[in-house]
């Protein structure tokens, strides 16, 4: 997801220093697109307005931001940090008063939309964070996004971005469970798709999902390993707040199924696989 987001600032004119774990993928985005690679966290951050961060969980997260190699060592008093990932808003709250103490701002911004978004500068962005921070960081973010809202205070994005996750679960297992029986009733999924598309079950992961469901494709998109991640962040939150999910709650439990059938890195959509297999 960082890379072509990155890369969008790079061709909007803005000077981009990049750091990944991985130097190689530092090296490839810098011979695509010019710029910077940085060594740290620490040294990327060095002298920079704005730094974006998209990386895997709340460790992960706290490792770019905190201690002697993180982000927050060397930015400036006035910049901005702006965190794309997916985590719990207890770690984004976390390092929001961090960033505070030493007068960064924070704004949690994860994205939806997936790689194809990602790469189109189509990103669906939900943030969180001080009005005054959301308003001189909108304009950056919207260089790879179709639409970029505040929804309230720090931890506020990441909220928002669970009720996508848990409106997803659900939408993908239903759409699974029509084809699937579909399939069972002797009928052509891709016509039986074709006209209830255009009816009241209509969803984006209908229109883009169903055909590599069909075609037993899911070498692609956003991983059921990272789709677990992020729904037991949802089911921990809701344990917290008091909220009930037991569709998201049955759904993971699903996507464990396809994990146990090796398919941790295959596309959401594969809950289809696994009703087939049955």
């Amino acid at each position: 997801m960082g890379y072509p987001m990155a890369g969008h600032l790079a061709r909007a004119g803005h000077e981009v220093t990049v750091y990944n774990r991985t130097a190689s993928k530092a090296d490839a985005w810098v011979s695509e697109h010019g710029g910077k690679t940085a060594e740290t966290p620490a040294q990327a951050a060095m002298s920079a307005e704005m730094v974006m961060a998209c990386v895997g969980n709340d460790d992960d997260l706290r490792s770019v931001c905190l201690g002697p190699d993180g982000a927050f060592a060397t930015m400036a008093e006035g910049s901005i940090f702006v965190d794309h990932t997916t985590v719990s808003a207890a770690v984004t709250r976390e390092l929001y008063d961090a960033a505070r103490s030493r007068a960064i701002a924070f704004v949690d911004a994860p994205v939806s939309g997936g790689q194809a978004g990602a790469e189109n500068g189509q990103l669906s962005i939900m943030c969180g964070g001080d009005q005054i921070d959301f308003d001189r960081a909108a304009p950056v973010m919207g260089v790879y996004s179709k639409l970029c809202r505040r929804i309230g205070q720090s931890g506020a994005g990441q909220m928002t971005k669970m009720c996508n996750q848990i409106a997803i679960a659900g939408l993908v297992q239903g759409l699974a469970e029509a084809l699937h029986f579909a399939s069972k009733a002797g009928l052509d999924g891709a016509s039986v798709v074709e006209v209830i598309s255009q009816g009241a079950a209509g969803s984006w992961q209908m229109s883009n999902r169903y055909e590599t469901m069909l075609d037993d494709h899911f070498e692609h998109g956003f991983a059921v390993d990272w789709m677990r991640k992020d729904l037991g962040i949802c089911l921990a939150t809701a344990d917290d707040n008091g909220a009930s999910l037991p569709v998201t709650a049955l759904v993971d439990q699903f996507y464990k199924d396809v994990q146990k059938m090796g398919g941790g890195r295959w596309d959401t959509s594969s809950l289809f696989k696994r009703l087939q297999a049955l």
